[in-house]
């Protein structure tokens, strides 16, 4: 029976269907008002062209108000620090459950996020290691077993036999302090001796330490000689030891001054080596109980780049050879050197090949090589050999350390709060394995602990689907108290991974990190973790979770959407993807064109329904509109650059043909591939080899020819063109500074002295002081994200009352950074060289987004699109490699085509375009494919296919071809 509840803007009282999410008036951003009943329970997919209004009822409306509803629900007193959301621009929205979004954003930046914490399966396989694993001594490989008191006490006797040692109890271990307090306490108690960091001393009244260095102290509990007559004597001491070392003691062989641990809880027999008792931290790389010491769990380190320090071995040191020391000058550094090189009777104005190479490695470490140290004899204070130093430099470097250029480039880069100053020293570094964990990011003792053979670190590495097959079999290889031990924590992470595998993720390991996942893979990561919460009543709003999947493993995220569903939850979904619009119960179409012209509901309801009516996404869907194959495809220059040997990640030694002056698609099923072999492999190639001052580091390859034909290349990919709201599509594609002379220009502004400056929002002067120019006001949450209001002085126009009494046209610089990129393509229409470079943002389908719209509030596509467009408005050269990767995303049908006929007018021009996509319109149309597989991670990492898309469908092995052959005969 459906309740009444009274609406908020009218004091009737009005019937209420439980059975639906109703949101009546809803007007933001680009919505005219709009009404719509959303079935509740039910898989609804909200489409339309890119900018029609989806986001903005899916996210900015519904959940932005169930959001709302929550926060709504905390006392005053916990308001008070989040503050007040604003309401949704919407009249009423009713049945409305909790909401929860899963969008398009990678999970976390933090190098310590990975898959495994993200899904908190790492969370149980350390749970699973500390209490069912095996301990193995890292010098033996033998297992570790524990020792009762009465086999340590027979240990020492058979061990130490007739010498004499000391009982010592570990009490401080790695820990600063003065520790007067204990010190005083062990006196107290009788014990005159203690063993601090390696030397023992007398325990004396007022005994400190130096509080700010790390000490290890140990308490001498007694002095024995090991012989019979002692036998007592050492039992009881070692009970005593073992006591006050909390299970832990330690024997030092008097006349070797060698020493021995011992543990009641794990150790070696033969080398007495012991662990600490394991625990879910011990296993931790975040937690500094398991975490590598050397690289503090991040599994890289920083190491000099010694070719960016000195990429020119011809060019002097004067001339700036060694490039942090720059050219010659005034300065501290520079005579520091030119004293010593006069010393040692070097002239820096020879090329740095020709200069003795213990002194550039002196100049570069402020030391030389150890076994040349004492020919080199480069002592720094000494002057005496300095025939033309005068008396004033002696006295002023006497008592100067050198410090090296590469100390000092890393102290600029570990202290220096200038961000400017940390990316250029960044610039010197190159990011390494850890040479002591290889890479696993725990320490030592933690890769010693094994389940079937296996450390944590070795499953870690392992894909999905691997690793969720070696769980499933585990059980066989663990003894009875393991087993039981073990039996849920296996079936929790069990289950964990066959959600992840149901999503299409098969391919990731627990170690990937985080930061590199693509919006989908993270959107599907979060996706999985709610399936496998089971909550019920919720309604998920998801933003393209389609995003980087295959064709192959659609139907698989379909189930997983389909299973969110049938445990009584509404799905909605902002998607695109054909499969799974046709796969819904409720269609949406959201248009009929994009931004101002969109906003409108232009049809609703089953697939079956829609299928019928005559928008814009049914006509694609319908098959009454279609991207059409290219009846002749290009053969290209004829010449190619040709990539051999490509090892990285799980490339299996590929070689690939990049055909020039085509279109090439390279697809293969997620985690083929795709992305080491271009964007990790030949991308840092072009860059390195384009731009000489480049040190990108590519992966692992044999050999490369062609470089000869290319001259530019530039990557397009899908990161942010800004991450604060000053950062917008005008300035990124630089036209905001012919924009800002153009108004310099206008008479009032000539009258009035103002220069271009006056029109930036970034320099004082014509700017509202009170946002500086931003528009907004940053309101700090504390522990939630920052909230960006409008500005209460110039409420969001960014500029003082003076500078926007300044008009072109009748518009104010506010007006224009206002204005949708198809209003300002007419509105400067007169000006030819403005207008092409808005022109290229109207091409790339963003006619629809503002100017001076932030940077924050762009997708992915949006972003990728921007840079298209500002590569789009320069002059390209005809030699010029673009790659993009997955361009389509955030595209309607109609958007993909436009953005077709962009591409292909890039290539008409000469140029080659190289794109990594899963969309079929794509694929079909290109002029070269190079497809990857046949699976992702170890099951793929092979080159199966390279040609025509035609020839494409007669390879068995590759996942693509069955789409492709359907797609070319529809």
């Amino acid at each position: 029976m459906a309740r009444k509840i009274a609406s908020p803007t009218s004091n009737n009282v009005m019937p209420v269907d439980t059975q639906v999410i109703d949101v009546v008036g809803a007007r933001e951003n680009n919505l005219n008002n709009i009404n719509i009943s959303i079935p509740k329970n039910k898989l609804v997919v909200f489409t339309g062209v890119s900018g029609s209004g989806k986001s903005s009822l899916a996210f900015d409306t519904i959940f932005h108000e169930g959001q709302r509803r929550y926060m709504e629900s905390f006392s005053a007193y916990a308001r008070q620090f989040i503050g007040n959301m604003e309401r949704p621009d919407v009249d009423r929205i009713t049945g409305l459950s909790p909401v929860i979004s899963i969008e398009q954003k990678t999970t976390n930046k933090n190098p310590r996020s990975t898959v495994g914490t993200v899904t908190e399966i790492y969370d149980f396989m350390r749970l699973l290691y500390a209490r069912a694993a095996n301990a193995y001594s890292y010098n033996t490989g033998k297992i570790m077993v524990k020792f009762s008191e009465e086999e340590i006490v027979e240990n020492i006797r058979e061990k130490f036999e007739d010498k004499k040692v000391v009982l010592l109890a570990p009490i401080i271990r790695g820990r600063k302090g003065h520790y007067r307090e204990l010190f005083e306490d062990f006196l107290k108690k009788g014990y005159l001796k203690v063993r601090v960091d390696g030397e023992v001393k007398d325990i004396t009244p007022k005994m400190q330490l130096d509080r700010y260095v790390i000490h290890d102290i140990e308490l001498v509990i007694d002095r024995l000689a090991v012989t019979e007559d002692m036998r007592i004597r050492l039992s009881q001491s070692i009970q005593k030891t073992l006591q006050m070392g909390k299970g832990l003691m330690q024997v030092l062989d008097y006349d070797t001054n060698q020493v021995t641990q011992y543990s009641k809880s794990l150790m070696c027999n033969e080398t007495g080596i012991s662990y600490d008792e394991p625990s879910p931290n011990t296993f931790s790389f975040n937690s500094p109980y398991g975490a590598c010491p050397v690289c503090k769990g991040l599994g890289t380190v920083y190491t000099i780049n010694r070719d960016a320090m000195i990429p020119d071995s011809s060019k002097t040191v004067a001339e700036g050879g060694i490039v942090p020391l720059g050219e010659e000058r005034d300065a501290w550094i520079y005579r520091q050197i030119a004293a010593i090189a006069r010393r040692q009777k070097i002239n820096l104005k020879k090329p740095i090949n020709e200069i003795p190479e213990d002194f550039i490695h002196f100049i570069l470490y402020a030391h030389t090589p150890k076994d040349q140290i004492a020919e080199a004899n480069m002592v720094v204070t000494d002057f005496d050999t300095l025939g033309t130093a005068n008396d004033s430099e002696k006295s002023a470097y006497d008592n100067a350390e050198f410090e090296g250029i590469v100390h000092l480039v890393k102290r600029w880069f570990n202290t220096s709060s200038s961000e400017a100053i940390r990316n250029w020293a960044e610039e010197f570094f190159s990011v390494e394995s850890c040479a002591s964990c290889q890479g696993a990011r725990l320490k030592k003792e933690s890769l010693w602990f094994k389940v079937a053979d296996k450390n944590i670190a070795e499953l870690s590495h392992m894909d999905l689907d691997e690793l969720a097959v070696f769980i499933n079999n585990v059980n066989g290889k663990l003894s009875a108290k393991q087993q039981a031990i073990a039996k849920d924590i296996l079936k929790e992470i069990s289950d964990r991974l066959s959600f992840l595998l149901n999503v299409g993720l098969n391919y990731l390991s627990l170690n990937r990190p985080s930061k590199t996942l693509s919006g989908g893979e993270s959107q599907r990561i979060r996706l999985a973790t709610q399936i496998g919460s089971q909550l019920e009543g919720i309604t998920y709003i998801l933003d393209e979770p389609s995003i980087g999947l295959h064709q192959r493993d659609n139907q698989r995220l379909i189930d997983a959407l389909l299973n969110l569903r049938d445990i009584g939850n509404t799905v909605l979904v902002v998607e695109h993807d054909k499969d799974i619009m046709l796969a819904a119960d409720y269609i949406i179409d959201i248009g009929p064109r994009a931004g101002k012209h969109g906003g409108n509901i232009v049809a609703a309801g089953t697939p079956q329904e829609f299928l019928k009516t005559n928008t814009e996404t049914s006509k694609f869907l319908n098959g009454n509109r279609t991207i059409e194959v290219p009846k002749v495809r290009r053969s290209g220059t004829g010449q190619f650059i040709e990539l051999k040997g490509v090892t990285g990640h799980t490339l299996k030694n590929v070689s690939a043909r990049f055909p020039l002056g085509c279109l090439t698609v390279v697809t293969g099923v997620s985690g083929s591939g795709k992305s080491t072999l271009i964007n990790d492999t030949l991308y840092p190639i072009l860059s390195n080899h384009a731009f000489k001052a480049s040190k990108m580091k590519p992966m692992p390859y044999a050999g490369i020819e062609g470089l000869q034909f290319v001259d530019k290349v530039i990557e397009i990919d899908q990161s942010p063109i800004g991450r604060t709201p000053r950062s917008n599509p005008a300035t990124y594609c630089g036209f905001f500074t012919e924009i800002r002379t153009m108004f310099a220009s206008v008479p009032e502004a000539k009258i009035r002295g103002y220069k271009p400056g006056r029109f930036s929002f970034n320099v004082k002067g014509g700017r509202c002081e009170v946002c500086e120019g931003g528009g907004m006001r940053t309101i700090e949450m504390n522990f939630l994200p920052d909230v960006y209001v409008p500005c209460e002085k110039c409420q969001g126009k960014r500029y003082n009352r003076e500078t926007l009494e300044i008009r072109y046209k009748g518009k104010s610089i506010s007006d224009v950074l206002d204005m949708t990129v198809d209003e300002a393509v007419e509105f400067f229409h007169a000006v030819p060289w403005l207008h092409r470079r808005i022109k290229s943002l109207q091409d790339v389908g963003l006619g629809y987004i503002s100017l001076g719209q932030s940077a924050t509030t762009l997708s992915g596509g949006e972003a990728q699109r921007v840079k298209l467009a500002t590569e789009l408005g320069k002059k390209e050269t005809g030699k010029t490699f673009y790659i993009l990767d997955e361009p389509t995303t955030g595209l309607h049908f109609s958007d993909v085509k436009q953005l077709l006929d962009v591409i292909q007018k890039l290539v008409d021009r000469g140029n080659t375009v190289l794109v990594i996509e899963h969309n079929l319109d794509v694929i079909k149309v290109a002029d070269y494919i190079i497809d990857l597989g046949p699976e992702g991670g170890k099951g793929g990492g092979q080159i199966l296919f390279q040609g025509v898309p035609e020839d494409l469908v007669k390879i068995k092995e590759s996942r693509t071809a069955p789409f492709v052959e359907a797609e070319l005969k529809a």
